[in-house]
């Protein structure tokens, strides 16, 4: 073996033992996986100075009701993050790690394109045409998607709120994703520009006309062994007093046609009092070193 060799395998092998030594050494350069009861907080920002909890809301049913069309919550949503100030009243949201805060979670329109659109009734030769080319075909399967429409940091969350039953226990900036092949990949209700913003309580409503008052359930709290991790069961928050805008960039470079007759259909926009969301699920929260010692 020459001296070159030599000198290049040794250098080769000390780089290794090196890189190897320092993974040891410094465990913060280490992918974080909490275990056990903790696996569900694993988007918990925990590196964030601020962050004193982690938070994880799991909506398990429920559902959205936008002008004439309901959508009901059949696939799981869940909202993750940390938090500070817990039952305060004060708490500051902060997105989980990876930046799925809102996880995509589709949800199917009943009737598809045809339950939501009626070509037959439009009066407007061009416009039925239009609207027979593109919702009365073989690909009529519409997905309706909830997704954030601002930074993370706008989610609102108030634990004192959701247990009191007063006041806005959790607020969402929306836009509603409508997918479909024919649709185009940006068709949405909401906008960045213009949110669907929606102050969910667990107490009662007060909606104009013609909506009438519901009331959400503020849950039941359990420990687990450790006293560790508060699970929040059977919670039910509600909201029937937002608006909701109109349709925007369906069916691609046709949206000037698509968009409105999705909104002559869907009676969109769409005014408080007109609308309903109900959101039914499982809060679970933990603080950030019982999270940690767990990895």
């Amino acid at each position: 073996m020459t001296g070159r060799i030599r000198s290049t395998l040794v250098a080769a092998v000390s780089l290794t033992a090196l890189i190897a030594m320092f993974a040891v050494a410094s465990p913060a350069l280490a992918a974080k996986h909490p275990t056990g009861e903790y696996a569900v907080f694993a988007e918990c920002p925990t590196n964030v100075a601020e962050v004193e909890d982690c938070i994880v809301a799991k909506t398990e049913k429920g559902g959205f009701t936008i002008g004439k069309e309901n959508v009901p919550i059949v696939n799981p949503i869940t909202l993750q993050g940390g938090i500070n100030q817990f039952l305060s009243g004060k708490e500051k949201f902060f997105g989980a790690e990876g930046g799925n805060t809102l996880t995509k979670a589709p949800q199917k329109v009943p009737g598809g394109l045809a339950g939501l659109v009626k070509c037959n009734e439009i009066s407007n030769f061009i416009e039925r045409l239009a609207c027979e080319a593109i919702f009365e075909n073989s690909l009529t399967g519409v997905n309706a998607t909830t997704e954030l429409a601002a930074p993370a940091s706008s989610v609102g969350v108030n634990t004192v709120a959701l247990l009191s039953q007063t006041g806005a226990a959790l607020t969402l900036p929306l836009k509603i994703h409508l997918e479909n092949p024919l649709l185009g990949s940006g068709c949405y209700l909401g906008s960045n520009a213009h949110p669907i913003v929606i102050e969910f309580t667990s107490g009662t409503t007060s909606p104009p006309a013609p909506n009438k008052p519901i009331t959400g359930k503020p849950g039941e709290l359990t420990l687990n062994k450790a006293e560790t991790i508060i699970t929040n069961t059977g919670n039910e928050l509600v909201n029937n007093s937002y608006p909701v805008p109109g349709a925007e960039g369906c069916g691609g470079i046709f949206s000037f046609l698509i968009d409105p007759i999705l909104d002559s259909k869907l009676s969109l926009p769409s005014a408080a009092g007109h609308n309903t969301a109900i959101l039914a699920g499982t809060l679970q929260v933990s603080d950030v070193g019982s999270v940690k010692a767990s990895e």
